[in-house]
């Protein structure tokens, strides 16, 4: 009596028996027989789980099983060995009221008996204990293993496994799935959770829950992570830390006191499958933090291995480790703002209470030597490593803020189909494709690195996705086509290889493993950017092209964190393409000192202050005076404007050699609220062949707004007057062959429903947006030049940001051919113009 007195003696001091509805721990009478009564309880606390008990000694030795038991000896169950309950607990079904531990719905999923082979305290002790049981759900023989300790480690991890007999069930729905009500009252975990008995003690035990939450800060929402750039060579020019790269699934945890959520990086809630990793950060009760980190499962020889921890989220018998590298929020207030430095300070403080064994770690980081430590991670096979600004805020999207350097190639890749085998295998090979363009195409076969249950789950897998024809239209090999079977393309595999070819296939590729994280539609050729043009030459601490800035952290898109540094980065890589359309044309600035989201204004006069950059112009009047007005020359200039936080720019339609003479006739198509994307495409088409007719071609320039502007480059034949009279009519006749759909005229209460085209910005003093400048709006999008054919398949005018700008940089020119034509007299004469 007295041992097993003692064995609750941990039972009884985890909880508060005035505040939960559970028995208070009392031994039971010891039976002489060995084994007795057997039951499993379903637990919806933090994640949800399975504790069994088998009755020993006068307690219920108890174990918690992630996923459940399963009828299939193949498949191993992790089970934790938890605390000895006592024998009035076998029949417990109630709700645990939160701020209790184990907080959550207990229901009595199984009970019946239970007989072991051999003797039960031996087994115990030397880690293997056999039994059958003899329950109203499970039967049979079983077994409890007893995994291999692993330094420091304080639980002790067993395995459940099925042993092969009468009983065994394989290619069914899980049991758990077949069977979710209790064997005793057959009510669900709803319903317990509702029933009046279930609110144990309404007073004391919920007014102390309540007062624990009212001391933390809410649940943080998902945020979208931040995304590394691929590079060839690790950075050393500038301010740089160096954290090592881990394989596994990135996740953003969101935990205050004992809640927790768990995501994936793209926004699912993944907290069930992460269960051991949910229950660890309850147990730090932070208070309203937000976590980004990577979840990984660490193989004997210490290194993060991504095939065992797709093992480990399957069968539930592998632990799981959370690295954590970062804080992005903390007692409801966002922390994203702060240098990295800071943010990981907090972030090391704020673990410094977490067990040392984990599974909850500090990623730390080195401030130096980069290159060595790819090198030796490299040589002991580890994946890489990330190198990231240390001054810089926390991105949004993918930046050039945060670098990955890779030991060897490896992405994901979508499965477009499998060839058959010959040799009896459920499949020879899996064949891959890639998104290119906004199109997915061929991207090569991989036949090695499947081990049996990845040939059989795959298998079965393709069953289900089984399509007649590829679902792209691009070239296959034809002795590869002949004999495959296409798929639906919605699997994303992991694969590690070689290289590409020339013909932009893979070679010599390794299957590692399936991604359930990542999107199919999202994946394409990841090809490393060289380090030198992103960082080195040109950008040096707070200089961008030579321009020195003040405060290059500062935040100008919220949102998106995107700072003045990163700004001028873009218009320095921009130049380029955009210096051809804004240099040496007369220009308004739309300024934002205090960002975005604060006060802007317009600047088109030379005034006090600015840098020898900006070049001036006196330009006359309309009241016959003069004014000095702006320009810029070359990328010194751009970036000159970042300085002072100039997050648009607007140019005249002419040079400042010949200002008098406009260069381009433009339309602003202008669409009314609640009119979509489609409908302003349409109408820019309906311009562009207007134009055509005229012999005029034109290009298309996406906003970063809802609009479009269609713009015709002109020889500087004409004034102002002619080319705004030209332009106002071509817009009047396009009102007035469809007056339901276009309105030329700036009243807002005609344009309801409608899509109004401006044509007041081809007059002398009208500027409209440069081409490739960013826009001061949210989400931080870019007006971008593109090719008719690229808008066919854009859904939006702000589809380039601040996030994806290097991709489209990466892009052909959309406004390829652009040069000046001549404004035909005929095309005068057509339209009634005066000339």
């Amino acid at each position: 009596m007295g041992r097993a007195t003692d064995t609750l003696a941990t039972y009884n001091a985890k909880r508060r028996f005035n505040e939960t509805p559970e028995p208070r721990g009392k031994a039971g009478k010891p039976r002489k027989a060995q084994g007795g009564l057997y039951t499993i309880q379903k637990h919806e606390a933090t994640r949800l789980h399975y504790d069994l008990r088998l009755e020993l000694n006068g307690v219920l030795k108890s174990w918690a099983i992630t996923r459940g038991p399963s009828l299939d000896p193949s498949q191993k169950r992790l089970a934790v060995r938890t605390e000895d309950h006592p024998m009035n607990y076998a029949t417990f079904e109630g709700r645990i009221p939160e701020g209790n531990y184990g907080a959550g719905t207990v229901l009595l999923w199984d009970k019946g008996r239970w007989e072991p082979e051999g003797d039960a305290e031996a087994g115990l002790r030397e880690g293997k204990l056999a039994f059958t049981l003899r329950g109203e759900r499970l039967k049979g023989r079983w077994a409890l293993v007893r995994m291999r300790p692993k330094k420091k480690e304080k639980r002790e991890n067993w395995l459940l496994i099925k042993e092969h007999d009468n009983n065994v069930e394989r290619d069914r729905p899980e049991i758990t799935e077949d069977h979710q009500n209790s064997v005793a009252s057959g009510r669900g975990l709803k319903e317990i959770a509702a029933a009046p008995e279930a609110m144990w003690k309404k007073g004391a035990a919920r007014k102390t829950a309540k007062a624990r939450k009212s001391r933390h800060a809410k649940l943080p929402a998902f945020h979208a992570p931040a995304l590394a750039t691929l590079v060839d060579e690790v950075p050393t020019s500038g301010n740089w830390l160096y954290e090592m790269k881990l394989d596994g699934y990135r996740a953003i945890a969101a935990v205050s006191a004992d809640n927790v959520k768990i995501f994936t990086r793209n926004g699912l809630d993944w907290t069930r499958k992460f269960g051991g990793v949910a229950d660890a950060l309850a147990a730090l009760d932070l208070d309203g933090a937000l976590l980004d980190g990577e979840i990984c499962a660490i193989n004997e020889d210490g290194r993060a291995d991504f095939s065992l921890l797709q093992q480990g989220i399957k069968e539930g018998n592998v632990p799981l480790a959370y690295f954590v590298f970062d804080l992005l929020e903390l007692a409801g207030k966002s922390r994203r703002n702060e240098p990295l430095t800071a943010r990981k300070a907090a972030l090391q403080k704020l673990l410094n209470s977490a067990p040392r064994q984990g599974p909850v770690f500090f990623n730390d980081h080195v401030r130096n030597h980069g290159q060595e430590m790819l090198k030796s991670l490299c040589d002991k096979g580890f994946e890489g490593i990330i190198a990231k600004r240390a001054d810089a805020t926390y991105p949004q999207g993918r930046s050039t803020s945060w670098l990955k350097i890779k030991c060897e190639k490896a992405q994901e890749f979508v499965i477009v189909g499998w060839s058959p085998s010959s040799r009896g295998r459920s499949f020879s090979s899996i064949l891959l494709g890639l998104h290119e363009g906004g199109e997915l195409r061929y991207a090569g076969r991989v036949g090695s690195g499947f081990g049996d249950k990845d040939l059989a789950d795959l298998a079965a897998r393709f069953k289900k996705l089984a399509r007649d024809k590829p679902a792209f239209t691009g070239e296959v090999p034809a002795a590869i086509k002949r004999h495959a079977h296409w798929l639906d393309p919605k699997l994303v595999a992991h694969i590690a290889f070689a290289e590409f070819t020339r013909d932009r296939v893979v070679r010599q590729g390794r299957f590692v493993a399936l991604r359930a994280d990542k999107k199919a539609k999202e994946v394409v050729a990841e090809m490393p950017k060289p380090t030198k043009k992103l960082t080195g030459g040109k950008i040096v601490g707070n200089k961008v092209a030579g321009i020195a800035l003040s405060h290059p952290g500062k935040i100008l898109f919220p949102k998106q964190g995107v700072t003045k540094f990163d700004l001028a980065t873009y218009l320095e890589a921009a130049s380029p393409r955009m210096l051809p359309f804004l240099a040496g044309r007369l220009l308004s600035l739309v300024r934002c000192p205090e960002g975005q989201t604060k006060q802007c204004f317009f600047q088109r006069h030379a005034g006090a202050g600015l840098s020898a950059e900006f070049h001036r112009l006196k330009v006359k009047e309309k009241d016959g005076g003069t004014d000095e007005y702006l320009y810029l020359k070359d990328a010194k200039g751009l970036v000159a404007a970042a300085q002072i936080s100039t997050l648009e720019f607007h140019v005249w339609g002419s040079r400042v050699k010949n200002h008098e003479k406009p260069e381009r006739v433009v339309f602003d198509l202008d669409p009314d609220e609640g009119l979509d994307f489609t409908a302003v495409k349409r109408a820019a088409l309906r311009v562009r062949d207007l134009l055509d007719a005229l012999g005029l071609t034109s290009y298309p320039l996406i906003t970063g707004g809802k609009g479009i502007h269609v713009v015709a480059p002109i020889r500087p034949r004409h004034e102002w007057p002619v080319v705004k009279a030209f332009a106002g009519e071509l817009a009047a006749r396009i009102a007035a062959d469809a007056p339901d759909d276009f309105v030329a005229t700036m009243s807002k209460a005609k344009r309801r429903g409608r899509i109004f085209i401006d044509h007041f910005r081809n007059e002398r003093g009208a500027t409209a947006i440069a081409p490739y400048s960013p826009r001061a709006r949210d989400g931080a999008p870019v007006a971008w030049p593109v090719s008719w054919n690229q808008l066919a398949r854009l859904n939006s005018a702000a589809s380039v940001t601040f996030a994806n700008y290097r991709d489209w940089l990466e892009k052909p020119d959309g406004w390829r051919g652009y040069r000046p034509q001549i404004l035909k007299a005929s095309a005068l004469e057509a339209l009634k113009i005066d000339f």
